[in-house]
C-alpha cells in the first residue's frame, strides 16, 4: 500500500463560515499570551468578524464550556483574550505553581512593582523615596522580566528615566487593563480586614483605621 502524496494544506479561507467559532477557539488556545482582537480578525481573514460578533462567538464558546462542565473559560485579559481556569480551581492550582511564582518575584520586587503600577509613570528616585531603600536591583529584575518598561524621562533634575507597567504585567496578574487594579480604598479595606482578623486572634484592641502610604499627611497625624 502506497501513501498518496499530500496536497497543500487548506487555507483558513477555505473553511466554511460555520467553522469560524472553531477557528477562534483554536487561535486563542494556541496562543501563550492574551490574543488581541486585531490579530484574531487578521488570522481569520473574515471581513464580517466585527468586535461585537467576536464577543458573541466567545460567549457561545463559554456557554458550551459551562454546559459541558469544563474547568476553563475564555476571558478578557491584557487587551485580548486568553483561556483561564475557573476561580474555584485556583486553590489547588496554586499549590502546584506557588513555589514557582515565589521564585519569580521576591517581596521587594512585588513592592516596587506595586508602586510602579499605581504611580506610573514613575522614576527610580521616586520609587526609592517611597520604599526608603535603593531599588536599582529590583528595577533591573522587573525590566528583565518585561513587567515594566521605560516610557520617558522626568522633568526633575537629572531627568531620570520613567517606568510604567507592560502588557506582560497585565497578563501576569490576570487583569485586562490598569483600570482593573484594586482602588486604594479597596486595598485599605482589605488591609484593615486582615489586620482586624490578626488582632482578634491575638486578643488585641482593634485600630480605628489603617493608614496607607499615599494618604494625606493630616490623616497620618490624626491616627499616629
Amino acid at each position: 500500500m502506497t501513501i498518496k502524496e499530500q496536497g497543500p494544506e487548506p487555507s483558513i479561507a477555505s473553511f466554511h463560515k460555520d467553522d469560524l467559532k472553531q477557528q477562534i477557539e483554536a487561535l486563542i488556545f494556541s496562543s501563550d499570551e492574551a490574543l488581541p482582537v486585531t490579530l484574531i480578525q487578521k488570522a481569520c481573514d473574515d471581513k464580517t468578524l466585527s468586535i461585537d460578533r467576536l464577543e458573541a462567538i466567545i460567549r457561545e464558546l463559554n456557554d458550551d464550556y459551562e454546559k459541558s462542565g469544563r474547568t476553563f473559560r475564555i476571558r478578557k485579559l491584557a487587551g485580548g483574550y486568553r483561556f483561564l481556569t475557573e476561580k474555584q480551581f485556583h486553590p489547588i492550582i496554586q499549590k502546584l505553581i506557588q513555589p514557582k511564582l515565589q521564585r519569580r518575584l521576591s517581596q521587594s520586587a512585588l513592592e516596587a512593582l506595586s508602586i510602579i503600577a499605581y504611580k506610573q509613570p514613575v522614576s527610580k528616585p521616586e520609587i526609592e523615596q517611597i520604599r526608603g531603600t535603593a531599588s536599582d536591583y529590583v528595577v533591573k529584575v522587573l525590566l528583565e522580566k518585561n513587567l515594566i518598561e521605560v516610557t520617558g524621562r522626568s522633568d526633575s533634575p537629572g531627568k531620570p528615566l520613567l517606568y510604567s507597567t507592560t502588557t506582560e504585567f497585565l497578563d501576569y496578574f490576570n487583569i485586562y487593563s490598569i483600570d482593573d487594579l484594586p482602588k486604594p480604598r479597596e486595598i485599605e479595606e482589605l488591609l484593615k480586614e486582615n489586620e482586624e482578623q490578626n488582632l482578634l486572634k491575638s486578643n488585641q484592641a482593634l485600630p480605628q483605621k489603617v493608614v496607607l502610604l499615599d494618604q494625606p499627611d493630616k490623616d497620618q497625624d490624626e491616627h499616629a
